[in-house]
């Protein structure tokens, strides 16, 4: 029989909270006997997997980043009338 993780077990496992899991528990992959909520090895790596990000970093590109800061703008003051440049 596969291993099954309870709600502790699988929050420690995954490095979250057991209250996290609760509240997202219709979203996720578990199964559920009863009012018996268990997970296997394979609902963790999917879990995992679902909320897995690989940030994409973007190279500088020499003299971009400066001209891009040089053309923002300040946010007008609340209550302001917003000027059109």
């Amino acid at each position: 029989m596969k291993t099954r993780f309870t709600y502790p077990e699988a929050a420690e496992e995954l490095r979250v909270e057991e209250s996290w899991l609760r509240r997202h528990i219709k979203k996720l992959p578990h199964s559920k006997k009863g009012r018996v909520v268990t997970f296997s090895a394979d609902d963790l790596d999917r879990i995992d997997a679902m909320h897995h990000h690989d940030p994409a970093v973007p190279r500088p590109v020499a003299g971009a980043a400066s001209d891009a800061v040089a053309t923002l703008r300040p946010l007008p003051r609340r209550g302001a009338p917003a000027r059109i440049a």
